[in-house]
């Protein structure tokens, strides 16, 4: 679909510059023009009096369209990629298992995992987990992650068995080969979603992730490529049920010729373990204690760091406070920093902004703790204290230290 304008019917009016709302309106030569920043809400057509602003759809002959419908029927199945840290399945990967058992159930086809390097042993487990059938390249160079083979792989694996339907985590390493992946098969890719559903007449996967700075959700599609590729952030789906009596196909696929023979660009010469602070997980953690702007200064956060440790949980923080300085960008909760899904989350002297809630409204119990009775957390949170955190997490201290004697 396109808006555009007659040249020889628009007079040079000006009306619509100001009803649009994406400044895809400029003037040129005295004429009205309509730019690359249009999201076709067709708000200007109603607006010019002359009737210059017109819309047209894209015509598909129909050859085309019986192309790329034989296109579309050809890829069947739904695989998701099976990232693994030191030969263990990461948590994401049983996530993707688990709403990717959904989304294979919904339209009646196979689920399966694409593992790189580790053992027989783990592609089992993947199986357990929910797969039916696991793509296991278990060559060893594919231990340590390498987005340029990862991409080769994959794309082999693609391109052979043709599944309508591929996921990866929206961590560092699926964010960094699955676009190598889709680029090389000229595919959709929406990236960072938190939500995935099957519309019912077309087959189409419906991405839906947030925008405009977490400020609505938007539904995506890829209704004309295949398959369809998507990231999915980490602890906003839940993990598949595992079945130690079910069984599936390992099929194990070979490194492709080109890849090990080829010089790359990048190579890993070894892998080193950062420090314990920066190696604070918080997507895992089950209980999570997580301050604000509210909580101060440094200091503040040293209760709530006291708190954590007596409910055996971790330390979050939003945005605000470790733009401030006083907590390290690792225990950041929210749209710019990690997703959590705690059977707990404590929100301390935090306001809410929705790009903050992005990050921990999954979560099984929300508390809110924030002395303005208007913050918009209480709107997320199931229980919610309208008090000092001063006052409140001591108290919350004392009380456990009473029952843990």
């Amino acid at each position: 679909m396109q808006i555009l304008v007659n040249r020889d019917k628009c007079t040079g009016c000006q009306s619509c510059l100001s009803s649009c709302p994406y400044d895809a309106i400029i003037m040129k030569d005295d004429k009205a023009f309509i730019n690359e920043y249009c999201q076709f809400c067709k708000t200007c057509i109603s607006v010019c009096p002359e009737g210059a602003i017109l819309e047209k759809n894209d015509t598909v002959t129909e050859s085309a369209a019986e192309t790329i419908a034989a296109k579309l029927d050809s890829h069947r199945g739904v695989i998701v990629f099976a990232e693994h840290t030191d030969g263990h399945i990461a948590h994401v990967t049983l996530e993707l298992l688990g709403i990717g058992r959904k989304l294979a159930d919904d339209l009646g086809v196979y689920l399966g995992a694409a593992l790189f390097g580790a053992s027989k042993d783990e592609a089992s487990e993947l199986i357990k987990w929910g797969a039916d059938k696991v793509f296991h390249c278990p060559d060893q160079s594919l231990n340590d992650f390498n987005d340029l083979p990862y991409a080769d792989v994959l794309s082999v694996i693609i391109k052979q068995y043709k599944p309508e339907i591929v996921l990866a985590g929206a961590t560092a390493i699926g964010r960094s080969f699955l676009p190598r992946a889709a680029v090389r098969l000229k595919a959709g890719l929406t990236a960072d979603c938190t939500k995935l559903q099957i519309d019912e007449g077309s087959r189409n996967l419906l991405a839906i992730r947030p925008a405009f700075g977490g400020n609505i959700m938007a539904s995506i599609l890829c209704p004309k490529t295949r398959p369809q590729m998507a990231t999915v952030r980490p602890r906003v789906m839940k993990p598949g049920t595992y079945n130690p009596q079910k069984t599936g196909e390992i099929i194990e696929i070979k490194m492709p010729v080109d890849t090990s023979n080829r010089r790359q660009s990048t190579r890993v010469i070894g892998v080193e373990k950062g420090s314990l602070e920066s190696n604070v997980n918080i997507a895992e953690a089950e209980i999570i204690v997580s301050g604000g702007r509210g909580i101060g200064s440094a200091k503040g956060f040293e209760m709530l760091h006291e708190l954590a440790v007596l409910l055996k949980g971790t330390v979050g923080a939003s945005r605000a406070a470790v733009d401030e300085g006083w907590i390290a960008y690792s225990h950041q909760v929210g749209q710019t920093g990690k997703t959590v899904c705690p059977k707990i989350y404590i929100s301390c002297g935090i306001s809410g902004a929705v790009q903050h809630v992005v990050g921990m409204q999954s979560s099984d119990i929300i508390i809110a703790i924030n002395k303005h009775a208007e913050a918009p957390i209480f709107n997320t949170a199931n229980f919610g204290i309208v008090a000092d955190v001063f006052e409140i997490i001591p108290l919350l201290i004392k009380k456990i230290k009473e029952e843990l004697k």
